[in-house]
């Protein structure tokens, strides 16, 4: 477990040695297939021809191991899986499969070396290679990062391709028949007269073959799902109201869970009293857990009653009680002492700062919430020898491993079903769920324990997103941006969240300045530095990471200088972009919302342009100023990832980021009082009301040569965008979130 975290940091320090060494060492067992894991439990006429497919009688199962939180994973998982097996996506089943090294993410490299992704040099290009190698051999099985899409887009076609292939030598075997004549179709080898062997009654025969794994992937223009707008394969349980998530999970005997935390998180539990608790009806037992207290009952709703009634003596947050000495403390990181990082320091931007006309502006953005729609759950049943749970997760193997060192029991013998998740937003990165089911399952053994934690629970002990500030100063010159110079305070995200793993993760962090440092202009003198805020409260992954908070930072100041130097705001980061793929992105967008055209009196158009994760992606939104405050009219989105899936999802992920950051910058945070979250429920932390939400228009580009994911870029460019399309019509610059601090919204 120490390895793999040790290891799977977000920056590696790669040298020649390192490079050559590795791929000496390693390459033949890089290339080497994977063991596959459905073979360790194979049934009786079942077939698991790679370690994603498994045909029998009852049909066929596509192993989908990108966790499902709502963006549709599963789905795409299966249709790049389908496309070269020749099934349909009404012929088969989805399964995420159990955790296990072989469904290692290879798109995880990408965010993984301190190279910019438009960078696609050799020394870039071996470094994620290396990366992808050590990945590969730590089996780091994590879903996030946008990556489902660039890590399964050639890993899942050929396991699709091998699959065909095995079934058709299968049907050759079985008929005589050389494979070269065959064919496929819905789920079914063709022959030469047109007789059809079904993928099911060939499992069987299948099984005893060893894999064709000799095949060739074919050619875009033989595509029949990928590029078209498909169903996904969870639609119709989701619009019936049939689909199952981990909070609907139920298994016979088992007892319900609530917990009941101290509210200053990490704060020691001194003591408690339980006997009002007791006394209530289905109550079986009252204990005590990491951080709190557990109780056990006949039905979630008790649960959650006779938590409230146990009366606890708290210890205190081993953070600022605060949430002005949280500000502060960000205040006092621009120093030496924590420098962090600087990954981009172009031309000699202390030169350029001396004795010029300096534009600078410090902006900041609060603590966010997760806030998934379903609370965190894990169902548990722990035995002497074997362990059983049932959770929503984007970290399986994890998981795994420290229920195997809470328990005792041999990691092989515990066994995680990952469920469906009803949102997670970085939540499910996440594994207190399930530490706390384990803690009181442990108590109970033989009996599954089903932990559920209440709204406020999940609100107030959630690991957010990070407190952030940052500070530019910047120098313009002949109507065009000379200088820009930004330094952005954080606490370490990846040091937080590996720490709750019992992981020290050694070295600078580049989500602190992700978002920011790798953005293609060139201006002349060009520095983003990372400062290294000491540790506040826990804080997490959350959708988009550093970048969720430094694209508000960077489009925000590079929006200022624009202004600065009388430029236009499109046009002058068209002029900088050093990039050919990024500035067909912004072009789009600007011919997208018709850019220069006259809006009238009382509105505004603002831009931004953030690439995160690979992924480019320029935003245009266009307000009103009424008389009830700004109103969001429209937004346009051009966004490039290379190649495009499937164009309905495609759309819907953007849209959905768009809301999901409008929401939280019009009016979301979470602060601390006496060390506690103030917010605790949807009423203290709205997001975007239905009638706030604009008219969103999207454009999927296909110009770049990588495959990218796009969950998680239409984040960062939304905020500032909307900020600086709110100057635009107002005049007012807004260089802090919530926006509803400073200006009404109707």
């Amino acid at each position: 477990m120490s390895k793999i975290g040790t290891i799977a940091r977000r920056t590696f320090l790669i040298g020649s040695a390192a490079v050559v060494g590795g791929v000496a060492f390693g390459y033949y067992a890089y290339k080497t297939p994977a063991d596959n894991p459905l073979l360790d439990d194979l049934k009786e006429g079942q077939a698991a021809l790679t370690p994603y497919v498994r045909i029998d009688a009852s049909g066929i199962t596509l192993i989908t191991p990108r966790a499902d939180k709502g963006q549709g994973a599963y789905s795409v998982q299966a249709a790049l899986i389908a496309e070269e097996l020749d099934v349909e996506l009404d012929q088969i089943k989805a399964d995420p499969g159990p955790p296990s090294k072989a469904y290692y993410n290879t798109a995880l490299a990408e965010e993984s070396v301190p190279f910019a992704p438009t960078d696609q040099g050799f020394a870039a290009e071996t470094s994620r290679g290396v990366v992808d190698a050590i990945m590969k051999f730590l089996g780091m099985q994590v879903t996030g990062g946008s990556t489902t899409v660039p890590d399964g887009f050639e890993k899942l076609r050929y396991a699709g391709a091998v699959a065909r292939e095995t079934l058709k030598a299968a049907a050759s075997e079985q008929t005589g028949i050389n494979a070269a004549s065959l064919k496929t179709a819905k789920g079914m080898v063709i022959l030469p007269d047109g007789q059809a062997l079904s993928y099911e009654s060939l499992a069987p025969l299948a099984a005893k073959i060893a894999p064709v794994n000799d095949v060739t992937l074919r050619d875009p223009s033989q595509w029949r799902l990928i590029g078209k707008p498909m169903q996904r394969i969870d639609v119709v349980p989701k619009s019936t109201g049939m689909q199952r998530y981990g909070i609907d999970f139920e298994i016979d005997g088992m007892v319900h869970a609530a917990i009941k935390l101290n509210p200053q998180a990490g704060g020691a539990v001194h003591g408690f009293d339980a006997t009002e608790a007791m006394k209530m009806r289905g109550v079986h037992k009252v204990m005590a857990v990491t951080g709190g207290i557990g109780v056990l009952a006949d039905n979630t709703w008790r649960a959650f009653q006779a938590a409230e009634a146990v009366t606890c003596e708290w210890g205190a947050a081993p953070f600022p009680a605060e949430q002005a000495e949280h500000w502060s403390a960000l205040e006092n990181s621009f120093t030496d002492a924590h420098f962090d990082n600087r990954q981009r320091d172009d031309g000699d931007t202390d030169a350029a700062l001396i004795g010029a006309d300096v534009v600078s502006a410090e902006y900041r953005v609060p603590y966010l919430a997760h806030a998934p729609l379903e609370p965190v759950n894990a169902t548990v049943r722990v035995t002497d020898d074997r362990v059983d749970v049932w959770t929503g997760t984007q970290i399986p193997r994890f998981v795994q491993a420290t229920v195997a060192d809470m328990t005792g029991v041999d990691v092989k013998n515990v066994h995680v079903h990952v469920l469906m998740m009803g949102g997670s937003f970085g939540h499910r990165l996440e594994d207190d769920n399930v530490r706390l089911a384990v803690e009181m399952a442990m108590q109970v053994k033989g009996t599954p324990v089903k932990l559920t934690y209440s709204r406020e629970e999940d609100m107030t002990h959630d690991y957010r997103r990070q407190i952030a500030m940052a500070r530019g100063q910047g120098v313009v010159k002949e109507g065009q941006v000379e200088t820009f110079d930004l330094g952005i305070a954080m606490p370490s995200i990846i040091s937080s969240q590996m720490g709750r793993q019992g992981i020290s993760v050694p070295g600078p962090d580049a989500t602190i300045v992700q978002g920011a440092w790798e953005q293609p202009f060139a201006i002349p003198n060009y520095r983003v530095t990372g400062y290294r805020t000491p540790e506040l409260a826990p804080i997490s992954s959350w959708r988009s990471v550093g970048a969720s908070s430094n694209g508000f930072f960077h489009e925000s100041f590079l929006d200022e200088l624009i202004h600065a130097a009388g430029a236009d705001p499109l046009a002058e980061r068209i002029r900088l972009c050093s990039d050919d793929v990024s500035r067909k992105v912004l072009e789009t967008v600007g011919e997208m919302s018709n850019w220069s055209s006259d809006l009238g009196p009382n509105r505004g158009r603002g831009v931004a342009f953030t690439t995160s994760f690979g992924a480019p992606v320029a935003e245009v939104i266009e307000v009103t100023n009424t008389e009830d405050g700004i109103r969001i009219d429209k937004v346009y989105v051009a966004a490039e990832v290379g190649t495009v899936v499937d164009p309905v999802n495609f759309d819907n992920l953007v849209k959905g980021g768009v809301v999901f950051a409008l929401g939280h910058a019009m009016n979301c945070e979470i602060t601390f009082s006496d060390g506690a979250v103030e917010q605790t429920n949807y009423d203290s932390y709205e997001g975007m009301r239905m009638s706030q939400c604009p008219e969103i228009i999207v454009r999927a580009l296909e110009n770049g040569t990588k495959v990218r994911g796009i969950g998680e870029p239409p984040v960062p460019p939304a905020a500032p965008a909307l900020a600086n399309a709110i100057f635009a019509a107002t005049g007012q610059r807004i260089r802090e979130m919530p926006f509803d601090k400073h200006i009404d919204f109707t």
